[in-house]
């Protein structure tokens, strides 16, 4: 099980690798919006922004978000850590409801080009 600073640094390399992206990935990561991540395993939400084309967490919360986040990101830890190593595909990893993006419709479709 991926521990919560394993877990950051995966937030902290993913957000690296959206303000080095290029094109349509670097138009999708400019958003600015509140953005959450639920580490169900670990019973932790890390709350933040997704702004400048990065993510910045500003908080790391006990339990489910307190509010309601523009995305929402929910998985297990070792999913996260998964997912930005290049190890699980998002697509394969949301269809079978091991990650699941919650957004507005207009999000989502910038978003996709995130994946």
């Amino acid at each position: 099980m991926a521990t919560i600073e394993e877990c950051r640094a995966a937030l902290e390399k993913l957000s690296d690798n959206m303000q080095t992206a290029e094109g349509d990935v670097r138009t999708a990561a400019s958003l600015d919006r509140s953005v959450s991540c639920r580490i169900t395993d670990l019973d932790i939400t890390f709350v933040g922004r997704m702004t400048g084309g990065r993510i910045v967490v500003q908080d790391t919360i006990q339990g489910p978000p307190r509010e309601k986040a523009e995305i929402r990101l929910t998985m297990k830890g070792d999913d996260l850590v998964a997912l930005v190593d290049g190890e699980l595909n998002f697509a394969k990893a949301w269809g079978s409801g091991r990650v699941k993006l919650e957004a507005g419709l207009r999000d989502l479709f910038q978003l996709r080009k995130l994946l």
